[in-house]
């Protein structure tokens, strides 16, 4: 499949995957990015949280092989781990462009107060 060009001699036919500069691509739909951009949010949102959920509990069986004589650091770990749980709540609801003051972040306290129950109590 030659193409003769204007000067008479035949030219490669272009290969649809090339770049061509005589036939730019469509501008994309704004619809099309901003349900792109909704999903990339989501996705994020749940690495973000998934990622804290693991780090609060990292500190709660922190908490729990700390000596039994330190109650103190017991219950810090706990502390940090519903302060982490929470924070990562908060930024997850800023991510998907709502409220961080929800009900929500209530749940951020159960790390702390399970914690606290297993390790102390």
């Amino acid at each position: 499949m030659n193409q003769t060009s204007p000067s008479g001699s035949a030219s490669p036919a272009r290969r649809r995957h090339l770049m061509d500069p005589n036939a730019p691509r469509k501008a994309p739909d704004p619809r099309d990015l901003e349900r792109l951009q909704r999903v990339q949010r989501r996705v994020v949102s749940v690495l973000v949280i998934t990622t804290i959920i693991h780090l609060s509990a990292g500190f709660v069986i922190a908490a729990d092989h700390v000596s039994a004589a330190r109650s103190d650091a017991r219950i810090g770990l706990n502390v940090i781990a519903s302060a982490f749980l929470v924070g990562g709540i908060a930024a997850t609801l800023i991510l998907n462009g709502r409220s961080w003051k929800s009900p929500w972040l209530l749940l951020g306290l159960v790390p702390g107060i399970v914690g606290i129950w297993w390790t102390v109590l």
